[in-house]
């Protein structure tokens, strides 16, 4: 399984520690940047990682930034993108179970790196639960643009 990586500078040592344990996990990963902790803007990679995961280049994707809200909010930009904020595993889980998700974002400013690891383990390992969730799914890529 193919799994895409991003990160602005501030999510670059969590990104890093990322890649490496999905690497030890056996998962293939693409690592779209950033490549230190020089300024950078988040929606850059956001969008990156995104991409891989709409056009199936990458089954899912892990993003981090400082809070994990705006690269999350501009990964869910892209069409076909369900990308969750999460902040514990419980919620790793619920994205998953519930709203198939197919990225997870976590601040690393927020979570431990221990705790973002296991969320990222959990994400990547709970299925979709399909039922009565798959409707709603639907119905969040039927909307198109709202203005």
């Amino acid at each position: 399984m193919t799994i895409c990586v991003g990160s602005d500078h501030a999510g670059f040592t969590y990104k890093e520690a990322i890649k490496s344990f999905l690497v030890h996990q056996g998962y293939v990963v693409v690592d779209v940047g950033t490549d230190n902790e020089s300024s950078v803007d988040y929606p850059d990679f956001g969008v990156a990682a995104a991409r891989l995961v709409s056009t199936g280049e990458a089954e899912y994707g892990v993003i981090v930034c400082g809070s994990g809200i705006g690269i999350s909010i501009a990964a869910n930009k892209v069409n076909g993108i369900r990308a969750a904020n999460v902040t514990s595993t419980e919620m790793a889980q619920l994205a998953r179970e519930h709203n198939n998700a197919n990225m997870i974002a976590i601040g690393s400013r927020i979570n431990l790196l221990e705790d973002a690891l296991e969320m990222v383990k959990v994400f990547l390992e709970t299925p979709f639960q399909g039922g009565r969730h798959e409707n709603r799914v639907k119905k969040i890529h039927s909307l198109g643009d709202i203005h």
